[in-house]
């Protein structure tokens, strides 16, 4: 199917108990499914951090009516996948299995949501493998500085911790501490079932219908605690270096870290477009993108730099990370920022824009073809904004932003006093 051209026709349909139900029609043996819950990171309360993660994990260590063993061998035997992952504002409990086998992960996957028992000899163990997890990411500095970043430019609000949470706080968690989060947050209400393949949407209304039966209605009038109320509380910080939390010595490493970096609140949405074209021009995947060709093909200062746009519901989060020798940190900073100033220094061109937007589009095309993280994609945006993915329309989108509106972004927010920056030497 080519995505690009063709006019997708999505199916949706809505459960008594409030489940959302999104299917793409897609050629092909292989069908692509899963949930997507809205519950993340940000949704823990004082003293559950790594909660949310910590559940996905332990979902899969038994149910009402399934062993460790069965939930592992149900779509693994027939030559099918099952994973999960946990974001600061969703998680993602998901399959991969041929049409023939789809049946078995309807059930498996509303098993496992809905009817984990997270037995406290099963968590012991998997207590040990999460804090091996989160000592794994504390050896990549290239990775801890992207939380550290987010934990110091949110400060005082659950959307800045970390997914993983602390070792400490991971060994206290209990079966009630699990089931009291995932009572609390995997509800129907917040769920959205999503199917990307070749399979018959009212038989998937159908079995989604059986699998819940009488169960797991929606209890109306009931009000839960959230995190996700309330102003963030940015840091007043100009261009200072933020200090920062390691040391060659401790960590071992050679190279400095560096992030730069603002955040979009309020209406987000007059940011959006511009900022994920000028993000495709300063730092996206290309060879050819103006921070990678400064700092790297003309310089040699480092061996990768990228830019990254992060989208949240409430925010827009815009960073530039580099990995450097740390005597060139520096040279570097200032690189990074002549390339800011020449964008607020005057409009591109029409010639220009014209071909960052042809570079960015073909991109965009070459991304859709990867049917397992379309799906996920169309899953996230159905589940947070209600609205069905379009590459069409999104493309139409890019050809609307004009040289005007990315020289006002520039100008107005990647200005130094509203950049921070973030050194890990």
């Amino acid at each position: 199917m080519d995505i690009t051209n063709s006019n997708m026709t999505y199916n949706t349909h809505r459960l008594k108990n409030g489940l959302r139900i999104i299917h793409l029609p897609r050629m092909g043996e292989v069908v692509y499914c899963g949930y997507a819950i809205d519950a993340g990171s940000r949704d823990e309360m004082d003293g559950e951090e790594g909660l949310a993660h910590f559940c996905e994990h332990t979902t899969f260590k038994g149910t009402e009516r399934r062993s460790p063993l069965q939930v592992i061998n149900t779509l693994e035997l027939v030559g099918g996948e099952l994973n999960a992952f946990t974001t600061k504002e969703d998680t993602f409990y998901y399959a991969a299995i041929l049409r023939q086998h789809f049946a078995k992960a309807v059930d498996l996957l509303s098993d496992i949501v809905f009817s984990s028992v997270y037995p406290e000899h099963e968590l012991e163990k998997e207590k040990e493998v999460v804090c091996d997890e989160i000592d794994s990411y504390r050896d990549s500095p290239a990775e801890l500085i992207y939380d550290e970043y987010e934990n110091i430019v949110f400060s005082h609000h659950s959307i800045g911790h970390n997914v993983l949470g602390e070792k400490e706080t991971v060994r206290a968690f209990t079966t009630a501490d699990c089931l009291r989060f995932t009572r609390r947050m995997y509800r129907p209400e917040r769920c959205v079932f999503y199917v990307s393949g070749n399979v018959d949407f009212r038989m998937l209304v159908r079995r989604l219908e059986k699998a819940f039966g009488d169960t797991h209605e929606s209890r109306a009038g009931e009000v839960f605690e959230s995190r996700r109320e309330g102003e963030y509380a940015f840091r007043g910080m100009k261009e200072e270096l933020l200090g920062a939390r390691m040391d060659d010595s401790e960590q071992m490493t050679h190279q400095s870290h560096v992030m730069i970096g603002t955040v979009f609140h309020g209406d987000i949405e007059k940011y959006r477009l511009p900022l994920f074209v000028l993000n495709n021009i300063l730092g996206g995947p290309s060879m050819n993108s103006r921070l990678n060709l400064s700092l790297r093909e003309r310089r040699g200062l480092v061996y990768n730099v990228e830019s990254n746009m992060t989208e949240y519901t409430d925010a827009l989060l815009w960073t530039v990370y580099f990995g450097c020798d740390p005597h060139d940190v520096n040279r570097c900073i200032r690189l990074v920022k002549r390339e800011l100033h020449s964008l607020a220094k005057s409009p591109l061109t029409l010639r220009t824009l014209n071909a960052a937007k042809r570079q960015l589009k073909g991109q965009i095309a070459l991304s859709a073809e990867n049917a397992e993280n379309y799906a996920i994609s169309m899953a996230k945006q159905y589940l947070h904004k209600g609205t069905q993915k379009s590459i069409p329309r999104l493309l139409e989108n890019v050809d609307a932003v004009s040289p005007e509106s990315i020289h006002r972004l520039a100008s107005e927010c990647l200005s130094d006093e509203r950049l921070f920056t973030l050194v890990f030497s």
